[in-house]
């Protein structure tokens, strides 16, 4: 099918604005740096990236009857806010496991920030011990099983709503949607940044893009530590999106970068050029990043321009994907 053809409940404004970023872009010397904002993309209890995704599965959830939405991800995890809001919004209930995914000492982890929105929402929030990991989890089989057994309908969603038939179409339709503004702006983004772990919204990108006249760069900045695993996913996932949306073609090895190098030792966990990110992008634009997600990819971008792989006179899109409700957990840093 093409992508237009698969079913899609709008819950964004629609299309994410895109707006330069010229302080950064002065500061980093001779190149344009934009950025496109998931970050306030829906009025869905602050938006995201995972909203944009949770468009296409939507559909396929109310085509078989689902009533409750099951998911999982950390207890920070901005997916299962963005599904506790979904979920809410249509009358549908919510349960959401949230694992340890992140070694973080910070005595109100469980109680502010995303997973205080989810409660605040109506979800049910399983606290879980276990630690960080992509896959499927038995936590979230024996959820979905405790809903069946109680007369639910559940519809499962994976960690990120990546690992799912219809995880990469978010963010092929993204691809379309940056040529559409960029026609409409007569730019052309040479060079595409975006924050890598559970993978769908990297391959999604890489999927749309590779059905484009204009050949572009999409690097993904990891942020799971866990780099093999991580383009490994992305690369499935991307191979699998570019097949149901009728490509036509294999995706090509150079289509799919995944680099490593600003995750630090452990997801979850900021090291010094995450928080220069932050700050250095906080001072100059305004504009605030995470320190799980945004500020290890706005990180990356820095370095590559500064070492010169993203090469001078390039016009650099950076994905802001959200995240910023998980600041809270994370404030001790900035005392």
């Amino acid at each position: 099918m093409r992508l237009e053809q698969f079913p899609r409940h709008p819950l964004t404004f629609g299309p994410s604005p895109v707006h330069p970023m010229p302080r950064l872009s002065a500061h980093l010397g001779d190149v344009q740096v934009w950025a496109k904002r998931e970050d306030v993309n829906s009025g869905l209890a602050y938006g995201g990236n995972k909203t944009r995704k949770l468009e296409y599965l939507l559909p396929d959830a109310l085509a078989k009857g689902a009533d409750t939405l099951v998911s999982i991800g950390g207890v920070q995890s901005n997916h299962t806010r963005q599904v506790a809001a979904v979920a809410a919004s249509l009358g549908m209930k919510a349960v959401l496991v949230q694992e340890q995914w992140v070694d973080w000492p910070d005595a109100v982890n469980d109680r502010v920030g995303n997973i205080l929105l989810s409660r605040l929402m109506g979800a049910e929030v399983r606290l879980v011990d276990e630690g960080f990991g992509i896959g499927f989890k038995s936590s979230w089989e024996q959820a979905l099983a405790d809903v069946a057994e109680r007369g639910g309908t559940p519809y499962g969603i994976p960690a990120g709503a990546s690992d799912h038939e219809l995880g990469g179409l978010g963010f092929a339709n993204w691809a379309y949607e940056v040529q559409r503004q960029e026609q409409e702006l007569g730019i052309f983004f040479d060079t595409v940044v975006v924050c890598s772990v559970t993978g769908s919204t990297h391959a999604g990108m890489i999927a749309g893009f590779a059905g484009q006249d204009r050949p572009r760069r999409v690097i993904g900045i990891d942020a799971s530590a866990r780099i093999a695993e991580t383009r490994a996913q992305v690369e499935r996932i991307a191979r699998r999106t570019a097949d149901l949306i009728d490509l036509g073609r294999d995706l090509r090895d150079d289509e799919i970068t995944v680099l490593e190098g600003w995750a630090g030792d452990a997801y979850g966990i900021p090291v010094a050029s995450t928080l220069d990110a932050m700050r250095l992008t906080g001072r100059l634009e305004g504009v605030v990043l995470d320190p799980v997600y945004e500020g290890k990819s706005m990180a990356g971008l820095i370095d590559l321009v500064q070492d010169g792989r993203i090469p001078a006179g390039s016009t650099v899109l950076y994905a802001h994907l959200g995240g910023q409700p998980a600041l809270n957990a994370y404030s001790a840093l900035f005392r």
